[in-house]
């Protein structure tokens, strides 16, 4: 199979996911610096959503490109991932516009953890299909930060019945720890041997 249009229609998709998260914002209503203070929890919530969004489609381009075989076991993971991350806007939406009350603060963790599990699986699949031996097997043998991504979710979710501060500031902790990209895969791909 022809990883190219894998890759391709996961960026399609993933751009519409941004396309459609900003397109539900809604306008502050006058001009003047005021006027942003109703709309200030929907940008934060957009705001850590893109840059979630940005890590997912960051990864999952540096995974596909360190595979080189894919088969029908990559494309439903995949696709599972890709349903998690649609489902970003919706609880981005709920989150910002209730102003991060508890129920949409957790149905916005739970919908990162999945997502995060989907990666994780979808990664699982692609070692599987090109070998132990793969550069992805290589650069993820010794992966803490995906596990530890689910532990953190799962805490800010408990969290968001509680304190709610408590599981913004670990959503974006989460978010830092990926925020600068993992050069793993890009080692392993530049030295095959080691």
């Amino acid at each position: 199979m022809n990883k190219n249009r894998l890759e391709a229609f996961s960026d399609g998709v993933i751009a519409i996911i941004i396309t459609i998260m900003v397109l539900s914002m809604q306008r502050p209503r006058g001009a003047t610096l005021a006027a942003l203070k109703p709309v200030l929890p929907a940008l934060l919530s957009y705001t850590l959503s893109f840059v979630y969004v940005g890590i997912y489609w960051n990864n999952h381009h540096h995974l596909l490109s360190s595979v080189t075989k894919i088969d029908g076991r990559v494309l439903w993971p995949n696709l599972l991932l890709l349903f998690w991350l649609s489902l970003v806007p919706f609880a981005t939406d709920w989150m910002g516009e209730s102003h991060f009350a508890p129920v949409p603060l957790a149905v916005y963790g739970v919908v990162l953890c999945l997502a995060a599990l989907s990666f994780l699986i979808l990664q699982h699949q692609l070692i599987v299909v090109n070998g132990a031996c793969s550069p992805l097997a290589r650069a993820v043998a010794r992966s803490w930060k995906g596990r530890l991504s689910l532990v953190g979710y799962t805490l800010a979710i408990v969290a968001s019945f509680w304190h709610g501060w408590a599981a913004e500031a670990m959503y974006v902790a989460v978010a830092l720890g990926w925020l600068v990209p993992d050069r793993r895969i890009e080692r392993a791909l530049a030295n095959p041997f080691d």
